[in-house]
């Protein structure tokens, strides 16, 4: 019966009223930035219910944690610093890149640093923490992460396939000229690896080698017996930029063979949203646990005075991470700072979102390219009460209807704009858990799709009102 339900939903054409249940992933929205002046960031939910957030300092001096039960509730949480770098010697100078993580009941933070007499002989290493706690944690030192080579090494983080604890991480070859790639081991225990590392990726794309030749920041998500794994590319500037490598779980994920690598990037910088230089991501999951998301950092300008790291204002943002029908991570564009994008797919047409094409409005499926079916739902341009749908990838454009047909299309500041881009957000026609939008200047007309282009219409039946009810995602 479920198969006869989900054919006749792929099989019902233009104004059919097949359906879907209500998305598996319903949307979430969060306000960027999370935090300013914070590089590197990781956050990582547990199992208290508290989300765990660390991330670089500026000033390279300490490592420090905050937590909420809010992904958002991290931008106000208090702070605090756990680990404090070395006066002298080792772990004194360049603490960079902690990533916290919870292991056999104990906590553990990996982070990088140089020493005091030479800040660039940057190695990783490990604290391990005990209590329920890792703010208030009694934390200890459990040295160096020891690899093939006593090299540039940074970025460690580690996870689990199949039962397998990895390690992670960018490192130098002394014998190439490049300044890191990623590798990949198994550990013996959470500060130790174990057998021969494997070099995963090394930077010989042209997006890999800008200003400096780099493979770094690995991060990893799991999902329909995949492992991704991103990576960050390029100086730290506005070429700065994610990379992708996929392997089947069931793989031995230690050999090179095993892996492939995108060969253009999956995130870069964005003009129109103002975002540069995205990279050095993590991952977590939504507070309903239903969504992935995406977190990392970038900056607000393109152009910097001097060294890039030597600029401090890299900011930690978040947004959701989409899948593709293929099964793979669809990560979009790095959206405008303020309140996060969602898509909305048709009630009747389930694998179809509403996306702008041409600027025309329609309903499509496999849209790939994910931005063209992102909108912002903010304050009406008329007034309270009401809303607007600005699109992502065309800040400053909203679906407005014109002659009773959606378009998207710039705001020009008249009167007559913002009332045909205002609407009011109904629950949906076919279906409360849905979303209808109702035209602010001409009551009883609702944004619905006919023959896949959207219109702003009267529903009078059953098939108009499914066309015109949509699942926010």
């Amino acid at each position: 019966m479920a198969f006869l339900v989900a054919v006749a939903a792929c099989l019902a054409g233009p104004g059919g009223t097949a359906q879907a249940a209500v998305p598996a992933s319903p949307a979430v929205t969060y306000t960027n930035p999370i935090a300013e002046k914070r590089a590197d960031p990781h956050i990582f939910r547990h199992t208290d219910g508290y989300y765990y957030f660390t991330a670089t300092v500026p000033e390279y001096d300490r490592i420090v944690l905050r937590r909420a039960t809010t992904i958002q509730g991290l931008k106000s949480a208090p702070e605090t610093t756990i680990w404090t770098k070395h006066a002298s010697g080792v772990m004194g100078a360049h603490i960079w890149a902690p990533e916290i993580h919870f292991i056999d009941a104990k906590w553990y933070v990996y982070f990088a640093a140089g020493a005091t007499n030479d800040v660039w002989a940057i190695r990783m290493y490990v604290l391990e923490g005990t209590g329920a706690n890792p703010l208030t944690a009694a934390w200890t030192e459990k040295g160096q992460i020891r690899t093939e080579w006593e090299s540039f090494s940074l970025d460690a983080t580690t996870f689990v396939v199949n039962g397998v604890r990895y390690l992670a991480w960018a490192q130098r070859d002394p014998s190439v000229n490049n300044n890191t790639d990623i590798y990949l081991a198994r550990m013996a225990n959470p500060w130790t690896i174990t057998g021969t590392p494997v070099m995963l990726s090394r930077p010989t794309h042209s997006w890999e080698t800008v200003g400096y030749k780099v493979n770094e920041g690995p991060a990893v998500i799991q999902r329909g017996g995949k492992v991704f794994m991103t990576y960050s590319a390029s100086a730290t500037d506005s070429n700065y930029c994610l990379g992708l490598l996929t392997a089947n779980a069931g793989a031995n994920l230690l050999s090179q063979a095993s892996w492939s690598k995108s060969a253009t990037p999956v995130f870069t910088s964005n003009a129109s949203t103002s975002q540069y230089g995205p990279g050095h991501n993590s991952f977590t999951v939504s507070e309903d646990g239903k969504s992935d998301i995406l977190v990392y950092h970038d900056r607000g300008y393109k152009d910097i005075s001097g060294d890039p790291l030597a600029d401090p204002n890299r900011r930690t943002r978040v947004q959701k991470l989409y899948w593709n029908a293929d099964g793979t991570p669809n990560f979009g564009i790095p959206v405008a700072d303020g309140v996060t994008p969602y898509r909305l797919s048709s009630y009747n047409f389930p694998d179809r979102f509403v996306r702008h094409y041409d600027f025309r409005a329609r309903i499509e499926a496999n849209v790939t390219k994910l931005a063209d079916s992102q909108f912002r739902e903010v304050r009406g341009l008329t007034g309270s009460g009401t809303v607007s749908l600005e699109s992502a990838n065309f800040p400053g454009y909203y679906l407005r209807h014109k002659n009773f047909e959606v378009w998207l299309e710039k705001n020009d500041g008249t009167a007559q704009f913002a009332a045909d881009a205002t609407f009011v957000r109904r629950a949906g026609l076919a279906d409360a858990a849905g979303v209808s939008y109702e035209s602010s200047n001409y009551p009883g007309r609702y944004i619905r799709h006919w023959e896949y282009l959207l219109n702003v219409q009267t529903p009078s039946t059953a098939t108009d009102r499914a066309d015109a009810t949509f699942y926010a995602q």
